[in-house]
C-alpha cells in the first residue's frame, strides 16, 4: 500500500492514494474500505455523499476487475487521485482481452443479480472510460467524480 500523500503541504489541492491487492473478492472489499479511510482522511468523512458515492464507484469497478480481468498470481491495482475539484478512480487489472461494456438491457432484466456495476458508474460520475494499462497487459477503467473540498460547495457529480 502506497501511503496516503499530500503534494507540498496539508493544504494542497492534489492527492494521491494507491494500493495492490488480490485479485479476490476479499481483495476488492479492501480497495473499497480503504477508499473510504482515504476519503475521511482527506475532510470527507465516512457517511458522507463524496465517500459513499467513491466507495461505490470502487465497490463496482473492483467487483468488475477480480470477476471479469482476474489472472491468476496477478494482483489489481487502485489509484485515487483529488485534484482541482474532481477525484479520478482508477482500477486496473491484467486482463487486456476483456474490455468492460454496459450490457444492452442490462437493467431490464428485474431478477438479474448482476450486469448493473457500470450502470452505477455511468449515473454517478461525470464520465467514465477505459484505457489499455501502461507497462503490461491489461486495462485501467477510470471514473471522474466531482468533489467538493473538505469544508466547500460541491457534489459527488451523480444525480441530486
Amino acid at each position: 500500500m502506497t501511503p496516503l500523500t499530500d503534494s507540498a503541504t496539508p493544504t494542497s489541492a492534489s492527492t494521491t492514494f494507491e494500493l495492490r491487492f488480490t485479485s479476490t473478492p476479499r481483495g476488492a472489499r479492501l480497495a473499497r474500505r480503504l477508499t473510504s479511510y482515504c476519503l475521511d482522511s482527506w475532510g470527507h468523512p465516512y457517511g458522507s455523499e463524496v465517500n459513499e458515492t467513491a466507495a461505490l464507484v470502487v465497490a463496482e469497478l473492483a467487483a468488475n476487475a477480480v470477476t471479469h480481468g482476474r489472472v491468476p498470481g496477478r494482483d489489481a491495482q487502485l489509484q485515487l487521485l483529488r485534484a482541482d475539484g474532481r477525484l479520478r478512480i482508477e482500477v486496473t487489472d491484467t486482463r487486456g482481452e476483456r474490455r468492460p461494456a454496459i450490457e444492452p438491457g442490462a437493467a431490464d432484466a428485474a431478477d438479474a443479480e448482476t450486469g448493473r456495476g457500470l450502470l452505477i458508474v455511468e449515473a454517478l460520475a461525470e464520465t467514465w472510460g477505459v484505457t489499455p494499462r501502461t507497462g503490461g497487459p491489461g486495462k485501467t477503467v477510470w471514473a471522474v467524480l466531482s468533489v467538493a473540498r473538505p469544508g466547500g460547495v460541491g457534489g459527488t457529480g451523480g444525480p441530486s
